[in-house]
């Protein structure tokens, strides 16, 4: 209490405005910026609360928000300079331009084509895990290797490799060709044995060879919707499980993957392939149901 106030034992503090770092600051941040982005004719999506949509089609502005990260995209480029402006005498932003980094993914334009990779994040991750990594790998992992979950020897630091594993889950945001190494590497995360690590250990080389890959995002006509998808049948040695696997395109640029091991067991490959297409038909309809009800929130 400031000096001065008579019986400063008696009286409290009532706050005009929330203050960073309280425990509902973040959520009255939000709310504001909802607020002030619905004046200027946003309309929130219901599939994803962090995503603004203001116009349609041709003429769309998407604002995609992470906390106080904003991501503006607009055809009209005065009109993005317009709404920058307006929320910098509202919040005072600061303009970082065209998008670059943002998440730890790094954005490279090229023509018609963006490209989104994790470069600095890959190169922090490989000076982190202190290996020899001079030997390249020219695939993820070894060919028709099979991890058993109870033979050989606990690895010497199981935190080591839960966290390097953490790491490359991370690192599979751009990177649909770690997403079944990952998966499997995953499923030994409670008690990882010397051989998993042998195999993390591949991994990290092909990654050392491979470290300025990522996705590529083309602009096309038609935006059309599909799908891929693929099973392997009872490779887990432990469980006798097939792996779904599959990607979805919109136009020709990849939008979401996943690799999966599947609940059931399966007596033939076509059930599990049969699995592995229902499952990637599921995430098609649901995903072809978000987009429609995106434009009809417009």
């Amino acid at each position: 209490m400031p000096e001065g106030v008579p019986n400063p034992e008696n009286k409290v503090y009532k706050l005009i405005k929330s203050l960073y770092g309280l425990k509902q600051a973040s959520r009255q941040w939000f709310a504001r910026l909802n607020s002030e982005l619905e004046k200027q004719g946003f309309v929130q999506s219901k599939n994803d609360y962090s995503l603004f949509i203001n116009g349609y089609l041709n003429d769309m502005c998407i604002a995609a928000v992470y906390v106080d990260d904003i991501i503006l995209t607009w055809p009209n480029f005065a009109l993005i300079v317009s709404l920058k402006q307006h929320l910098h005498q509202v919040f005072s932003i600061k303009d970082l331009g065209a998008l670059s980094f943002f998440l730890g993914i790094e954005v490279s334009r090229l023509s018609s084509r963006i490209i989104l990779s994790q470069r600095k994040f890959t190169k922090e991750l490989l000076s982190y895990c202190s290996l020899d990594l001079s030997k390249t790998a020219k695939i993820p992992l070894p060919l028709n290797l099979k991890l058993l979950a109870e033979d050989g020897d606990f690895y010497h630091d199981p935190s080591q490799y839960r966290c390097l594993v953490g790491k490359l889950n991370f690192l599979t945001h751009t990177r649909p060709d770690l997403s079944f190494a990952v998966q499997t590497l995953s499923q030994f995360l409670h008690a990882p044995k010397t051989h998993h690590f042998q195999a993390l250990h591949h991994l990290l080389r092909y990654v050392a060879s491979t470290a300025d890959q990522g996705i590529m995002l083309q602009a096309s006509t038609q935006l059309t919707l599909q799908g891929y998808s693929d099973s392997d049948w009872a490779a887990c040695p432990n469980t006798r499980k097939s792996v779904t696997g599959y990607v979805m395109l919109l136009g020709n640029s990849p939008i979401y993957w996943k690799s999966k091991k599947q609940s059931t067991i399966y007596k033939s490959s076509s059930e599990a392939e049969y699995r592995a297409m229902a499952a990637a038909a599921s995430e098609l309809t649901w995903r072809s149901h978000q987009s429609n009800s995106s434009e009809a929130q417009l």
